[in-house]
């Protein structure tokens, strides 16, 4: 069994930080530790840590020094080269991997980057490092620009020298490429390679591809005037504001980078204006040429504009501009978290990664960590794909959500509210968004609405609701949200950062209803421990449950539990373990317990139990010698809301614990109830749930 895998290039820019993100994230899926490793590193600025090393581990939060993640400095090979110690290089080289290597189940290790001072030698090192760290390789390659006869020449040669130096090939990527020559790339790499070596062709990204507003600061040296807040903003292209206004606002495109000189105060002003008119294109940023900055009047206009975008004034003329912008190749860095999804994104949906790691890594793991349940969500959510409607379109998590998810390709969404409103606000908020993947409705005025009124008002026209009601309580996008499931126009929905709980589940227990058998809506957490995952239920729903109810919360969270991959082992939660206790609310969860035990004889339960004999083994073994679940209960199941409200919240804040949740289970169709302090996680991690439970879990 490999306990490594080297990623290897044959040239800068082929985008191999995307493989190593996305190969990051599948082993964190398949086991525990998993270490990321440089051999050689460009030297950066005074102050600064190498992107590549700084992206992943600040990403995955790896449990890894900085220097450990590489072993030299660009000018440090080269000076030990030029003194005749190229062995010495090597040596610590592999000393330096075989350390993580002992502490680590895996080590990702990914090679130069081809810049600077003696890239020459850069290829053939990578070949001698793999060989010397005994390492199965993946190359990559960038289509961009080449012919396929090109492209695949040096593929070609590159898989037979690492064949030549005994070093196995396990994948070829060719990355870049046109999305109507994916076909081409692959079958041309599939000529010349045994059956054995799995390859995968990737499309060129431009959101990928584009650089950031920061970045060019940096490149130019620019001093920037307004708008810092937004230097994450990306330039999807660039033009040149040497004309009239009148014919310069017919070549906007969106997210296009305006160059014009700092005196044109009609173009920069016109760009600003056509940014936040509907009847154009969004812009990215301004640069103002010529170290020329708008006079005072111009300045304290652009000051009381409601929203801005980066303008940078730099001292270069136009034409040298230009050219500094397109010559600029966009990199990751560790706040570039759109980037980075981005880059997840597009190998889980091109590059299928999963049998390949099992051939060559055979990577078993014991157990489940919350590394491994989070990526196991994503994926599944990703198998069958549904939609999912946000009704709380005005909310900055949720639209910083929704940001991700599309980013990450994970769920087609609809989020309600007024259109103009959302957008300005997500302009604001400078959040990436293809508009084309958002749905946006605005209830009252959209196309079913009357439709939706006259359902509801069949629905509840027993219980005295008349179609002004109906239509008033259809304008609410909790109710409008609701409908949209019931008659399939959605698979399932979010709400909550901004509505009680009670304000999200009224309209599903209306006409939504619960599924046969069952009468209680209830809820669980995914409490992310550090080295486990269990299921709480209810801490959400529920204030007093009775003997009946409880049990019936118990069986439900059992088959949540089940179906995603916990195996469920039942503590019903008390104050005393066994029979030692008396009480009322003891002997409620004694007879909960005894129904359950009833109803399904298959589940592992024991109750009452307490905590701390539920889920330590030592203690669970003192109190209830021989139980199957004491010490190790998997589900844990409050005997009231009190109880388990606050105590998920106080493992959540105790140990760190990420709690994902609450899950609603019971009704026909998945409605989930964020709390109104979630953070973007929260909304993000209850999507994909939401989105599982609608594949008919």
């Amino acid at each position: 069994m490999n306990k490594g895998l080297y990623i290897a290039t044959l040239e800068p820019n082929s985008g191999k930080s995307l493989i190593s993100l996305g190969l990051m994230r599948a082993l964190l899926g398949k086991t525990v530790k998993v270490a990321y490793f440089r051999p050689i590193i460009n030297e950066e600025k005074p102050g600064n840590l190498d992107n590549h090393i700084e992206t992943v581990l600040k990403y995955f939060d790896l449990p890894l020094a900085y220097t450990d993640a590489f072993a030299f400095e660009r000018k440090e090979v080269i000076q030990k080269r030029n003194e005749g110690k190229s062995g010495e290089i090597i040596d610590t080289i592999i000393r330096k991997y075989k350390a993580l290597e002992e502490n680590f189940d895996f080590v990702l290790v990914e090679g130069s980057d081809f810049s600077g001072e003696g890239s020459v030698f850069e290829f053939d090192e990578n070949v001698t490092i793999a060989k010397n760290l005994g390492l199965p390789v993946i190359i990559v390659a960038s289509g961009r620009g080449k012919t396929k006869e090109g492209l695949m020449g040096s593929l070609q040669m590159a898989y037979q020298t690492f064949i030549n130096k005994d070093v196995r090939v396990m994948a070829m990527v060719s990355n870049k490429i046109e999305l109507a020559n994916l076909a081409i790339a692959t079958n041309g790499m599939r000529e010349f390679l045994p059956d054995d070596v799995a390859v995968f062709a990737l499309p060129l990204i431009d959101t990928l591809a584009n650089p950031t507003l920061k970045e060019i600061v940096e490149e130019l040296d620019g001093k920037v005037l307004f708008g810092e807040e937004f230097l994450d903003n990306q330039s999807g292209s660039f033009n040149v504001g040497a004309m009239q206004l009148r014919n310069y606002l017919k070549h906007l495109k969106n997210e296009s980078l305006v160059i014009t000189p700092g005196d044109r105060a009609d173009i920069i002003l016109g760009a600003l204006q056509a940014h936040i008119s509907s009847n154009y294109p969004r812009i990215s940023g301004i640069i103002l040429t010529g170290g020329l900055i708008p006079e005072d009047s111009i300045i304290k206009l652009i000051e009381g504009l409601s929203q801005v975008v980066p303008i940078i004034s730099v001292e270069d003329g136009t034409f040298n501009v230009t050219n500094k912008v397109g010559a600029i190749n966009s990199n990751i860095y560790a706040d570039s978290i759109q980037k980075i999804e981005t880059s997840i994104s597009t190998f889980e949906k091109y590059i299928k990664i999963d049998p390949l790691i099992e051939r060559f890594a055979g990577l078993q793991p014991s157990g489940l960590t919350p590394r491994m349940f989070q990526y196991s969500l994503v994926k599944r959510a990703q198998q069958k794909r549904k939609h999912i409607v946000l009704p709380e379109g005005t909310d900055e998590r949720i639209l910083t959500a929704a940001s991700r998810l599309i980013a990450m390709d994970i769920v087609d969404l609809t989020i309600l509210g007024d259109e103009e409103e959302i957008r300005k606000l997500i302009m604001k908020l400078a959040l990436p968004m293809d508009f084309k993947k958002l749905k946006i409705i605005n209830p009252t005025t959209s196309e079913y609405f009357e439709d939706y009124v006259k359902t509801f008002y069949e629905l509840r026209k027993h219980k005295n609701v008349n179609m002004d009601i109906a239509r008033d309580l259809m304008s609410d996008v909790s109710y409008y949200g609701t409908m949209m499931i019931y008659k399939g126009h959605a698979d399932g929905m979010v709400s909550g950062a901004a509505h009680t709980t009670q304000h999200t589940i009224r309209p599903a227990l209306q006409f939504i209803k619960t599924k046969p058998g069952v009468s209680v809506v209830s809820s669980v957490f995914f409490m992310c421990l550090e080295d486990r995952v269990s299921v709480f239920g209810d801490c959400a729903i529920n204030p007093n449950p009775t003997a009946e109810e409880l049990a019936e919360i118990c069986i439900s969270s059992a088959e949540s539990s089940k179906a995603f991959g916990i195996e469920p082992k039942i503590a019903m939660l008390s104050y005393s373990s066994g029979s030692s206790g008396k009480g009322e609310d003891v002997d409620r969860v004694r007879e909960a317990t005894e129904i359950v035990k009833r109803k399904r004889p298959d589940l592992k339960i024991e109750g009452p139990i307490q905590y701390d004999a539920a889920v330590d083994l030592s203690v669970g073994k003192a109190k209830l010698p021989g139980s199957e679940v004491a010490g190790q209960a998997s589900v844990l199941i409050f005997p009231d809301l009190n109880t388990g409200n606050n105590t998920y919240k106080a493992v959540q804040r105790e140990t760190g614990a990420l709690a994902i949740g609450p899950m609603l289970q019971g009704l026909n169709k998945p409605v989930n109830d964020l709390s109104r302090g979630c953070t973007v996680d929260d909304v993000f991690n209850t999507v994909i749930l939401t989105a599982i439970q609608a594949q008919g879990l």
